[in-house]
């Protein structure tokens, strides 16, 4: 029977077979020998029957940014009590600051700030589970909102990942939030055509190749800027360039107010949500398109849903407006 110790020898290779010359500065000692770690990784993922995730290691912070990326970014995301913005609170923010230029390329992380909150309750022992936060942890403790707004003011964009979440939290918390471009990085990407199988943060980090401690707003920030500046085999730009051109297009959002009742399931199946009025939106199916399918959507609407020249209320967005609560 094969020892679990033989899984660490020395692999056993063909005489025209090359691996890369060990390293002892960067390995580990076996037995007299010393295996570079990213060696012995290759090997594996070379074999075709491996595949390995490695830590991911948060980018160095830069003092001076290349100019020639001269637009400025962060990546942002909160930990809470729980999922409702009115009623539960910010336990943990964190932001990564980065540059960025036009054509949507990363340049440098130019700043990082984490902070928690105590908030007014218990936190909830499944919120607790699921971040690692405890009270004992949040206790007497606050989110530094100068050292905030520092990063904030001056962003040209912000990115969540799953902003819809994050922005009706951060807009309570502070009105330094409210006025700035929002992008979100499940929605802005189209994940499924590059490969993907799923848009939670965990699988797109395990897809590109890592692993890192989830779930703490700042290691998930991290994680983020590496997913979204990664160009994967088959794509020609990066998912951050994707997410800054959706961000530059103008949106809207369509209400199909007073629609018949025995037409949901056909919106619904053409991707309509409902809205029942309790979050300050028209109580009726709505759905949210770029800009230049509006007419398309209102034939659509007044064809086959209204039967009628109908004009249902229609909102124009921009980064600016979109992913509020209202």
């Amino acid at each position: 029977m094969t020892s679990q110790l033989d899984f660490f020898a020395a692999p056993v290779l063909s005489a025209t077979t090359k691996v890369a010359k060990p390293q002892a500065v960067a390995g580990r000692e076996q037995g007299g020998f010393s295996f570079d770690d990213e060696a012995m990784a290759h090997h594996l993922e070379e074999t075709g029957n491996y595949r390995i995730l490695r830590r991911l290691s948060p980018r160095s912070v830069v003092e001076h940014a290349r100019p020639e990326f001269s637009r400025q970014g962060v990546f942002l995301d909160t930990e809470t009590t729980g999922l409702n913005y009115r009623s539960d609170e910010i336990i943990e923010i964190g932001v990564v600051a980065f540059s960025f230029n036009d054509a949507g390329d990363i340049g440098d992380v130019t700043g990082v700030y984490g902070g928690l909150q105590q908030p007014t309750i218990p936190i909830p022992a499944e919120i607790t589970r699921l971040t690692g936060i405890t009270d004992d942890m949040v206790a007497g403790r606050a989110i530094d909102a100068s050292r905030l707004k520092y990063f904030i003011e001056p962003a040209d964009l912000i990115i969540a990942h799953n902003a819809g979440f994050d922005r009706p939290f951060c807009e309570a918390f502070s009105p330094m939030f409210c006025n700035k471009p929002w992008a979100c990085s499940v929605s802005d990407i189209d994940w499924s055509a590059r490969g993907f199988e799923g848009s939670k943060l965990g699988y797109l980090i395990g897809q590109s190749g890592y692993f890192h401690d989830g779930h703490r707003a700042v290691d998930d920030c991290f994680a983020l800027l590496e997913v979204l500046g990664q160009t994967r085999p088959g794509s020609i730009t990066t998912p951050f360039a994707e997410l800054h051109q959706a961000s530059q297009r103008s949106r809207v959002r369509i209400y199909a107010e007073n629609s018949p009742f025995d037409m949901k399931d056909h919106l619904k199946a053409r991707g309509y949500r409902w809205s029942d009025g309790s979050d300050g939106r028209p109580k009726s199916w709505w759905v949210e398109l770029p800009e230049e399918k509006l007419d398309e959507e209102l034939h659509f609407l007044r064809t086959e849903i209204y039967g009628w020249d109908a004009d249902p209320p229609v909102k124009h967005l921009t980064a600016v407006d979109r992913f509020r609560a209202v």
